[in-house]
C-alpha cells in the first residue's frame, strides 16, 4: 500500500476521495467541540478530574484522526501559522524537562501534557473546520451555549447561596460566577464568546430574524460581564468595542454598521439595566476602596515586583513550565495568609517560567495570529472569511486585555478555548471560496 503526504487544499470543497467524505469529519469535529464546551461547565477544567477528561479526549480524537489516515494510505494535513510557534513552545518544554532546568520536574511535565492536549484540539479544528456549513453550525452553537450558560449565570447570580450549580461548595471559597469559582475568568470566558453572536449581528449576510436573535445572545452575555463585577472585563469590553469601531470605520457600509451597532449598545445596557443596575451601581461605586483592599489591589503590585526578581534568577529559559506556586514562596516580599498560587498577570507567570524564550516564541506566536487576522480584514467588500477574523480578534484581544490583570491563561477551561480561537483567526482563507472548474473538468 502506497502512502502519500501532502498539505491540504484549503478551498471550501467536498473532498474528492471518498475517505474525506466518511462521518468521522463531522464525529472528530463535533468531539473537539464538545470538549471545549465540557470545559468551562466543569469548573474551568481545574480539578484534575476534568484534567483528566480534557487530556483523554483530545488524545482519544487525535487517535482516530491518525488511523483514519493510516487506514486511507494517505497523509494531508492542513497547516496554520500557530503550528510552528507551538511546535516551538513545546520544544523549549522538553528542554526544560529533559536538562533539569525546571525546578520541578512533575509540575512541568503535567503542565506540558494540558500543553499537548490544547494543541492536539487546535490540530484536528484545523483539518476538520473546513467547509462553510460547518463554520456557520459552530457558530450558532457556540451563539446558543454561550447565551445558555449566560443565562444560567444571571439566574444564579440572582439566586445565589455560595454553591456552584447551588451545590458544591468550592474548598478554599471565592467570588462564584457560573461555573466558574472566579467571576475573573467567567468574564474571560464571555470574553471570548460574545464577539461571535456580535459578528454575526453585523454581517450583512445574515437573515434579519436570525440577526435579532444573535443580538439578544450577544447583548446577554456582555451584561454578565458586567453584572459578575470583574473590573478586568469591563475593561477588556471596553477595549473590545474600541477595536470593533476601529475597524468598522475602515469599512463601506460605515453608516449602517455604526447604526447596527448603537442598537446593540441600547439592547445590552437595557437588559443590564432591567436585570441588574443596582447591583451594578454598587459594583462601581465600591471599585475604589476594592482596588486597596483586594489581592487584585496593592497586593498584586507587590507580586508583580516579585516576579521580576524571579525573571532575573533565571532570565533565559525560567523556571519551568507551571511551577510558579512552588518557587514563588521564595520570592515574596510581604507577609499573608493567603495561598498565591499564581502571578495575577499572565505576560508576567510566562515570562517567570519561560524565560525570555518562551516570552519570544508567545510573542511570535501573536504576531502571526494578527497578521494572518488582519490580512483577511484589509479587503474591499467584507466576506466571511473577514468575518470569522473580526470575531477571532475580538475575542483574542479580550482577553489579551485581560491577561494583564489575571490569570485567565492558567485556566484550561479558558486557555484551550483562547488557543482554538488563535488558531482559527490564523486560518488562510477557505470559507465561501470555491475553485474554479477546469474547462470539460468533471
Amino acid at each position: 500500500m502506497s502512502s502519500a503526504i501532502a498539505v491540504a487544499p484549503t478551498l471550501d470543497t467536498e473532498r474528492t476521495t471518498s475517505h474525506r467524505r466518511s462521518p468521522l469529519d463531522s464525529a472528530v469535529l463535533l468531539g473537539a467541540t464538545g470538549l471545549l464546551f465540557f470545559a468551562p461547565l466543569a469548573f474551568g477544567a481545574v480539578e484534575p478530574w476534568a484534567i483528566f477528561v480534557l487530556e483523554a479526549g483530545s488524545t482519544a480524537l487525535f487517535a482516530l484522526w491518525a488511523l483514519h489516515e493510516a487506514a486511507t494510505g494517505e497523509l494531508k494535513i492542513a497547516g496554520n501559522v500557530t503550528f510552528l510557534p507551538m511546535l516551538a513552545f513545546s520544544a523549549l518544554i522538553i528542554f526544560q524537562i529533559a536538562t533539569k532546568q525546571t525546578a520541578y520536574r512533575a509540575a512541568t511535565g503535567s503542565a506540558f501534557l494540558l500543553f499537548c492536549s490544547y494543541g492536539l484540539l487546535c490540530f484536528l479544528v484545523v483539518q476538520y473546520l473546513r467547509r462553510t456549513w460547518q463554520l456557520k453550525v459552530a457558530a450558532v452553537a457556540f451563539s446558543v451555549y454561550g447565551f445558555v450558560l449566560a443565562t444560567f449565570s444571571l439566574i444564579q447570580g440572582l439566586a445565589p447561596n455560595g454553591k456552584l450549580y447551588w451545590m458544591r461548595t468550592p474548598k478554599f471559597g471565592g467570588w462564584i460566577y457560573g461555573p466558574y469559582v472566579n467571576h475573573n475568568h467567567y468574564a474571560g470566558l464571555m470574553e471570548m464568546l460574545f464577539p461571535v453572536p456580535l459578528v454575526i449581528f453585523l454581517s450583512p449576510r445574515v437573515q434579519r430574524s436570525h440577526k435579532a436573535m444573535a443580538a439578544v445572545a450577544s447583548a446577554v452575555m456582555v451584561s454578565t460581564i458586567f453584572l459578575c463585577g470583574s473590573r478586568g472585563g469591563m475593561l477588556a469590553f471596553a477595549v473590545q468595542m474600541a477595536l470593533l469601531a476601529a475597524v468598522l470605520i475602515r469599512r463601506r457600509e460605515r453608516r449602517r454598521t455604526t447604526m447596527a451597532l448603537a442598537a446593540f449598545f441600547v439592547l445590552a445596557f437595557a437588559v443590564l439595566a432591567w436585570i441588574g443596575s443596582g447591583e451594578l451601581a454598587q459594583r462601581m461605586t465600591s471599585i475604589p476602596i476594592a482596588t486597596q483592599t483586594e489581592l487584585s489591589g496593592g497586593m498584586r503590585l507587590s507580586i508583580d515586583r516579585d516576579c521580576l526578581k524571579m525573571f532575573l534568577h533565571k532570565p533565559v529559559t525560567g523556571w519551568g513550565l507551571g511551577v510558579f506556586s512552588e518557587v514563588y514562596p521564595q520570592f515574596r516580599s510581604f507577609y499573608t495568609n493567603l495561598t498565591i498560587d499564581q502571578a495575577h498577570n499572565d505576560y508576567l507567570q510566562f515570562l517567570v517560567e519561560t524565560g525570555v524564550v518562551g516570552f519570544g516564541i508567545i510573542a511570535w506566536f501573536l504576531f502571526s495570529v494578527y497578521r494572518a487576522a488582519v490580512a483577511k480584514l484589509k479587503v474591499s467588500l467584507p466576506d466571511l472569511n473577514a468575518d470569522v477574523a473580526l470575531a477571532a480578534l475580538l475575542s483574542v484581544s479580550g482577553i489579551l486585555v485581560h491577561s494583564f490583570v489575571d490569570f485567565n491563561l492558567q485556566i484550561p477551561a479558558n486557555a484551550v478555548l483562547f488557543l482554538v480561537i488563535c488558531t482559527v483567526a490564523g486560518m488562510e482563507q477557505r470559507f465561501g471560496v470555491h475553485p474554479r472548474r477546469r474547462p470539460g473538468g468533471a
